[in-house]
C-alpha cells in the first residue's frame, strides 16, 4: 500500500514528460502564387510546383538556415521578360516553430512580364547593439 502513491506519481511524471516530448517538427514554408503563370520553387533539393492562383507548402523542415530559389514560366501573351524583383531567391533560417510565408504576384504591361516575390517570418528580427 504504502509504494502505491510514488509508484502512481512515477507513471504521471513520466506521462508528461513523454507527451511534451514530440517527435514531429512543426515549422513550415507556405507558398501562395498569385503570378500569372506556373512558379516552381527549388528547395532542399526538392522542386514545389505552384501553378498560376493555387497555393504549396513544406512541412516539417529541421533546423538550420537553407537556400531557395524560384523559376517560373511565362505566360501566353508574353513579349520580353524583366528580373524577377523580391524574394524570388535568397536564405530562410528555420528555428522551432518558423512560419514562412512567400507570396508570388506578377504584372504584364504591353507584353512586358514580371515576377515579384514577398517573404515574412514569424520568427523574430533580431538585431545587435
Amino acid at each position: 500500500m504504502k509504494y502505491k502513491f510514488p509508484l502512481l506519481f512515477s507513471v504521471i511524471v513520466c506521462l508528461v514528460i513523454i507527451s511534451g516530448c514530440s517527435g514531429k517538427v512543426n515549422n513550415g514554408i507556405y507558398i501562395t502564387n498569385y503570378s500569372m503563370g506556373t512558379i516552381f520553387f527549388n528547395f532542399r533539393g526538392s522542386v514545389i510546383t505552384a501553378a498560376a492562383g493555387s497555393k504549396a507548402s513544406i512541412t516539417e523542415i529541421p533546423k538550420g538556415s537553407y537556400q531557395y530559389s524560384t523559376t517560373y514560366v511565362l505566360p501566353a501573351g508574353t513579349l520580353s521578360t524583366s528580373a524577377p524583383q523580391g524574394a524570388v531567391s535568397g536564405t530562410v533560417t528555420v528555428v522551432a516553430g518558423t512560419r514562412i510565408s512567400i507570396i508570388y504576384s506578377s504584372t504584364l504591361i504591353n507584353g512586358a512580364y514580371q515576377l515579384s516575390a514577398t517573404i515574412s517570418s514569424s520568427d523574430p528580427i533580431t538585431t545587435s547593439p
